[in-house]
């Protein structure tokens, strides 16, 4: 295998005028991107951030997004992708556990980064995108992202590896976050799917991942990705990467809100053929901003799109449907994780949309079901265990041998991946997803742990005890409930307690609704009874079971 640096280098010398990222500013071309990520990577290695270490990404989508990483890459250290609604706690706590040296952050969070990096004397290095530095900045330390692109000529080529690592952290569902350590070879061999559809072998060398990259342009069949869903996600952040990596092109919005307007109207001007996008909370206003689009006489043109992938949250055969009206294209839901990639998908045309049923893959050809016990699930049985998936898989948690241990242990002479999604496997190989057999809840493609929300309930005066759960939601997929017990004589509204939470944790994982009860179940030793609390808000907000 090689490195994605190595790659990407000799891309950008074959094909310089080609596109290779974009935002709603600019587009810039393979030798631009080379040449910005090498002069960033100059400034990097001068600074002493070379090998192994971690540089955290604090940022929008953005060109600067992938130019950061791709410097991190050409100095062998490791990006490791930053959720930009954390606020200042989630952000010691991440930039600690990596030990990080150097953040790369957009200009509006400076104020959480100078607070952050003054809890983390490891921290040397922070540069500043968009924006005036104030002085209080400049005093401590904080540098431009293209004034160093402008002091810095290009790093040379250097010679890597291809167990150099890329980090994605993931909320998971045991607490605080957590790297899943992916080497690159270990994404380089996750791309299996690309190369087996230009019917090539999987490469060994940067000559061989060439051919896929000629046979592309030779074609004019290369991937123009619009990475709708954030980059600091796997589901765009992985795609990209593999986009890249076939000499493509990944585009980014410029809002900071999703606005499906700009989406589409990226596609018709760029002629976009791929988005990355989560499920319904996607779909919906995108499919909006297709009616009213249309009512008005001046459609959309998606001549150019052929393939529209979500993972992470689900996506409903309704909204499926919907789309294919508009555009008959390929719809790819794919069932993976932070800790995995092609666990199962589910493939769809237009013309066999009738048959399409939510939540329900085809489990991919290196993918079981294992059962607690270890047993693996006979197909057709109906017997629930975990999805498994083997092959290419990373090599770990970052400082977590344990959860390690837990989450990729060896079963019939391999190791597997088990992120804890439950399933059954049908006679016909098909999967039906359950979902988490752990409490966490998954919003919008964001895994909430539960016990954060509670705690940061509990730091208002008038709540006694909480447990948050998820209810199903017609945008996010789950919406957070907490379940609480006022202290007697307690006045706060919902609003109010709400928006405390708001201001202690990340505003995405605060409750949605609240669910006052007078008597608080617990379990016999004292844990939550979760149970218990999503039969609760069920009942209390009109929800089935």
């Amino acid at each position: 295998m090689f490195n994605f640096a190595d790659l990407w280098e000799q891309i950008a010398r074959e094909y310089p005028d080609a596109d290779a990222v974009g935002d709603s500013e600019n587009i810039r071309s393979w030798a631009e991107f080379d040449d910005r990520s090498g002069r960033l990577a100059s400034a990097l290695s001068a600074a002493g951030v070379g090998h192994d270490a971690k540089v955290a990404l604090y940022l929008y989508n953005g060109n600067e997004y992938l130019e950061a990483q791709f410097a991190s890459f050409k100095t062998r250290s490791v990006p490791c992708n930053v959720n930009y609604r954390y606020l200042v706690n989630e952000l010691v706590y991440l930039l600690t556990n990596a030990d990080a040296k150097a953040i790369f952050f957009d200009s509006t969070l400076v104020d959480r980064v100078l607070e952050a990096a003054r809890q983390c004397p490891d921290l040397t290095v922070l540069v500043q995108v968009g924006g005036e530095i104030t002085p209080e900045a400049a005093a401590a330390g904080v540098v431009a992202f293209e004034q160093l692109i402008a002091d810095n000529e290009p790093l040379e080529p250097m010679e890597r590896a291809a167990d150099d690592l890329w980090f994605l952290y993931t909320g998971g569902t045991t607490g605080n976050p957590k790297a899943v350590m992916w080497p690159h070879s270990g994404m380089v061999a996750a791309m299996n799917t690309y190369f087996a559809a230009l019917k090539l072998p999987m490469p060994n060398n940067v000559e061989e991942a060439m051919v896929a990259v000629r046979t592309n342009h030779t074609k004019s069949r290369t991937q123009r990705m619009l990475a709708a869903a954030p980059l600091m996600h796997g589901t765009s952040g992985i795609t990209a990467l593999h986009t890249l990596s076939l000499g493509g092109y990944v585009d980014c919005l410029g809002e900071r809100n999703f606005d499906a307007d700009e989406l589409w109207s990226h596609v018709q001007e760029r002629r976009l053929t791929f988005l990355t996008v989560v499920g319904d909370a996607f779909c919906r206003p995108m499919l909006e901003a297709l009616d009213r689009a249309k009512d008005t006489g001046s459609p959309y043109d998606l001549s150019s799109l052929y393939q529209v992938m979500s993972s992470g949250v689900i996506w409903s055969k309704e909204l499926k449907q919907r789309l294919l009206e508009y555009r008959d294209c390929t719809l790819v839901d794919s069932l993976g994780s932070s800790e995995g990639v092609g666990f199962a998908s589910n493939i769809t045309r237009k013309e066999d949309s009738a048959k399409l049923k939510t939540a329900k893959f085809a489990a991919g050809e290196n993918t079981i079901v294992i059962t607690d016990d270890g047993r693996k699930v006979e197909p057709g049985s109906d017997e629930i265990g975990k999805l498994a998936l083997t092959g290419s898989i990373p090599l770990g948690y970052y400082k977590d041998q344990v959860k390690t241990d837990e989450t990729f242990p060896e079963y019939f002479g391999k190791r597997w991946s088990i992120p804890g999604d439950y399933a059954t496997i049908n006679a016909d190989g098909t999967i039906n997803l359950l979902g988490r057999g752990s409490v966490s809840i998954n919003s919008g493609g964001e895994k909430i742990y539960p016990e954060e929300v509670e705690e940061a309930v509990k730091t208002h005066p008038d709540i006694l005890d909480c447990n948050a759960v998820g209810v199903p939601d017609e945008k996010w997929g789950q919406a957070v409930v907490a379940v609480v017990k006022m202290h007697d004589g307690a006045a706060a509204d919902d609003g109010a307690i709400i928006e405390h939470v708001k201001n202690t944790i990340a505003r995405y994982k605060a409750p949605k609704h609240l669910v006052r009860v007078d008597d608080f179940a617990r379990s016999t030793n004292g844990k939550s009874d979760y149970k218990w609390a999503k039969a609760t808000a069920y009942e209390a907000l009109g929800f089935e079971q």
